[in-house]
């Protein structure tokens, strides 16, 4: 990753977490604002779907990993669940931390997470399962810390269903989201997300990686036609 003075920090598709950390510090303040702009407006519809998939409970342990500024944790805490954001990122946990007080914001490495096992109730992760080095191994380390019978949410870009519509959004990835990068906070960062989003597994082959990893009953639902999908399973 190329560094220096003036220099915009991205990482690259292997993913070593030092570079992702750097990346997200850079994009922390805007990052929330960039998402509502190139989906035009329909994250926020996916984290409504998101939080319906999880159906937190009051005083349900819930993990909220890749929370970042805290946006898809706080309605978490608003239907009584004590959630944990939890981000590699400590520029995303500033802001959050400033953006929701309340929150309990917690530094912590997807491979590596600061909980004991059997810990939560149900862990999330919306948009970051796709940053992590290593994906087979951060499913596994969300397995370990998830209690028998607790269940996984896992929402990420993926492959439209359609062929026509499949073909016009590699389109717009290509030739359109590019142009977001003249007023992003990290230009680069933003081609390096249309590049991890482009070499992300189909949904099916996601199924199969987090049933390699230990989860069971895994099943995904698509929205907006596939462009999203959220994926679900249990722990044993």
């Amino acid at each position: 990753m190329w560094q220096g003075r003036g220099v915009p920090k991205r990482a690259d598709l292997d993913k070593q977490p030092g570079d992702v950390a750097d990346m997200f510090d850079d994009v922390a303040r805007r990052y929330d604002l960039m998402n509502d702009l190139m989906t035009f407006g329909q994250v926020r519809s996916w984290r409504k779907a998101v939080v319906a998939a999880i159906a937190p409970e009051p005083g349900e342990r819930i993990l909220d990993l890749a929370a970042g500024t805290g946006t898809s944790s706080e309605p978490l805490a608003a239907a009584g669940a004590i959630a944990f954001p939890t981000d590699l990122s400590l520029g995303m946990l500033r802001e959050g931390h400033r953006r929701y007080p309340d929150l309990r914001f917690v530094a912590g490495d997807a491979l590596a997470l600061p909980f004991a096992d059997d810990s939560f109730d149900a862990v999330t992760i919306s948009y970051g399962l796709r940053n992590v080095h290593d994906t087979r191994a951060g499913l596994a380390e969300l397995l370990r810390v998830t209690k028998p019978g607790g269940r996984i949410v896992v929402c990420e870009f993926s492959t439209p269903v359609w062929g026509p519509f499949r073909s016009t959004y590699r389109w717009y990835m290509r030739h359109v989201m590019p142009r977001f990068r003249v007023v992003s906070s990290n230009g680069p960062a933003y081609d390096y997300l249309v590049e991890s989003i482009m070499a992300w597994p189909d949904q099916q082959t996601l199924a199969t990686m987090m049933v390699e990893s230990g989860w069971q009953r895994v099943q995904w639902k698509n929205l907006t036609g596939g462009i999203v999908a959220v994926h679900r399973g249990w722990a044993k």
